[in-house]
């Protein structure tokens, strides 16, 4: 079934779907977007601030226990390193057949959920607003996590249960990453490979140098805005080139020079391997490690 041909309200409005840890940082949002959909949504929260939250969206909250048997969909809006802990001590409570979305792929990829073959396991995990997009609302040039007035796209994976889950698993997910354009379906593998390792292990760690490298521009005395000026600049032109934004436009003979030798100054010859098998286990294994 697809997710156009799920996209009726009758069929969905009769749909229960609860939110663990809904007003958690992703819970919030999440919460916040399933406001008004055609589901039955409950919102489960043990933590005072998040609760806080929840009443400045005025969403009741209500105790697990009440909620979760009769529950189709359970969003585990969870930290990575509590949802071991978590859905064991709540296991007795999912409904058979229930479906589990978790909204990273480190916790399945890991197998810190329940073991229970009844239970549909879901990873869907949002792109972020692109950086090449026709965006014009202020609101939305701003959501820069989007789900909130930016259109993004989603990667979505059913790591276990039926076929015909997937498509009220994506209508939801849809629904609480709103507004989206693509859904991409993928493995929870390769969704493995995209987070830690492509967005986190590769791209964070190299702006983070990036924003060094900048602070240090300055502490040689260029000023502050001319460097902040010229390096965002210099970004978007060169990801535009890089991510083929700018068909024929390459980077100049002296750029890719100065590319090439830098990358065997700053780089070691073999940095790839944290795509291996075993370096992505181990980066998941310290992410869902619980805190001491």
């Amino acid at each position: 079934m697809s997710w156009s041909s799920f996209n009726h309200i009758e069929e969905i409005s009769m749909k229960k779907v609860v939110v663990l840890g809904a007003g958690g940082k992703m819970g919030y949002r999440c919460s916040r977007n399933l406001k008004g959909s055609p589901y039955e949504v409950s919102h489960v929260e043990i933590s005072e601030a998040g609760q806080a939250r929840l009443r400045e969206l005025d969403i009741e909250f209500r105790p697990a226990d009440q909620v979760l048997p009769e529950a189709d969909v359970v969003i585990l809006a969870i930290p990575d390193n509590a949802i071991h802990k978590a859905t064991h001590a709540l296991e007795p409570l999912f409904k058979k057949g229930a479906i589990l979305i978790a909204l990273d792929a480190a916790a399945p990829f890991a197998g810190e959920l329940p073991d229970r073959q009844d239970l549909t396991i879901f990873v869907a995990h949002p792109c972020h607003p692109p950086i090449f997009n026709d965006e014009t609302g202020l609101e939305a040039k701003r959501d820069y996590f989007g789900g909130l007035a930016a259109k993004q796209n989603i990667v979505c994976a059913l790591m276990r249960g039926p076929e015909e889950h997937y498509a009220l698993a994506e209508d939801v997910s849809r629904r609480m990453y709103a507004p989206v354009m693509r859904c991409h379906r993928a493995t929870v593998d390769h969704m493995a490979i995209l987070e830690p390792v492509l967005s986190e292990t590769i791209c964070a760690t190299c702006l983070t140098v990036i924003r060094e490298a900048t602070d240090e521009a300055v502490r040689r005395g260029v000023s502050k805005e001319v460097a902040h000026d010229f390096i965002l600049g210099h970004l978007n032109v060169e990801l535009a080139i890089l991510f083929d934004q700018l068909p024929g436009v390459r980077m100049s003979d002296a750029a890719n020079r100065a590319v090439e030798l830098a990358k065997a100054e700053i780089f070691i010859p073999d940095w790839k391997k944290v795509f291996e098998p075993e370096a992505i286990a181990q980066s998941i294994r310290e992410i869902t490690r619980p805190n001491s």
